[in-house]
Order: C-alpha cells, then structure tokens, then sequence
C-alpha cells in the first residue's frame, strides 16, 4: 500500500469522524433547547375553541417556568393531574391568592365579573358541586375556552394545578399557516 493511498484513507476517516462530531453536537444542542428552552405542541381536542382548534401547532416558551410567574389570560401547557403522561391546554383564569368564583352562569375573581369574550358561548358552569376555590401559594386555577358542558376538563373538574404542573406558556401558533400568529394570552386588557 503506498503513502498516498494511506494518507487518502486517514483523510476520509477524519472527514467522517468530523461530520458525526458535527452531527452529535447538533443533536444535543438540540434536545437540550426542546427540553428546557422552547418546544412545539399540537392541541388536540376542542377545549380551547374558540381561541384554539384540534389539529393546531404552537410554539411553547419553557425557560419562563423557571424565571417567572404566569398571569391571568396565559395560555399554557400543563401536566394533567387527573391522566398520566397527557398534557393539557388551558387559560390562567385564576392566580395565587385569587379566589375564583362560579354562579349565575359567570366566573369572578375576587368578587369581579370576567370579562370573557374569547369563550366559545356565554355560559359557565361548574363541573361538580364545588363553585367557589381560594387559590394557596404557587396555585392557579385553569380553564378550556369551550364552556359548553363538559367540553374541558380543567380546573373546574380537578381543583387548582400547582406551578411545578406548568410545563410552558403557549404563546405562538405557527400552523395551520393561515392562522400564523401570537396567541392572545392578554385578553382582558382593553
């Protein structure tokens, strides 16, 4: 075997050796950002219409759960307390230190009226006999968009979720591509 016979092999293997350092880098970088930093769901199921439809693509900010706190009107994604390995999609309605009412077909928090015009018809009720939650340290209280009865399971069903439940803010919906566009997690400003 000559020299440059040996010399073009050794160039070879390092070329490949190069490229799957490469490729490995990448990959961890990765799965590092999709674990930690951001990540994209897709809703399924219709309890977050009207704001969002089975079938959507978002885009989930997780870095923010270690860094802050959520407020009313975000949508997030949380661990669901009442199935293993499922997440859900829901809206803050209520925060630490919140009580959150339901009557007369209305939601209060802290004795005021919610103005809720993104819910998908005018009318909420409770899921179970409790209608009325005072929020502790580091709880929220969630809801789905779609009040029509049982369309969501949510806070109303399984109580108050705690801040470690969060997974991340939802806060861009990228596809269907039609609908591009950032998520209104601020519906109650005027």
């Amino acid at each position: 075997m000559s020299k440059n016979s040996n010399t073009n092999k050794d160039g070879i293997l390092y070329t490949i050796w190069d490229w799957v350092k490469t490729i490995a880098i990448a990959l961890i970088i990765t799965i590092l950002v999709k674990m930690f930093i951001i990540d994209a769901t897709m809703v399924s199921g219709k309890s977050m219409l009207n704001t969002l439809h089975d079938g959507d693509i978002l885009l989930v900010n997780k870095i923010g759960t270690h860094f802050s706190d959520f407020d009313r009107g975000d949508i997030i994604i949380l661990r669901a307390p009442d199935a293993y390995n499922k997440l859900y999609v829901k809206r803050i309605i209520g925060e630490e230190g919140d009580k959150v009412s339901i009557k007369d077909g209305s939601v209060y928090v802290n004795d005021e009226e919610l103005s809720e015009t993104y819910t998908s018809i005018p009318q909420t009720t409770p899921s179970t006999e409790e209608s009325e939650w005072v929020l502790g340290e580091d709880q929220y209280f969630v809801m789905g968009d779609n009040r029509i009865p049982g369309a969501s399971n949510d806070s109303r069903r399984f109580g108050p979720i705690t801040k470690d439940n969060i997974v991340g803010h939802a806060f861009l919906r990228f596809y269907p591509f039609n609908s591009i566009g950032l998520i209104d997690n601020d519906p109650y400003v005027d």
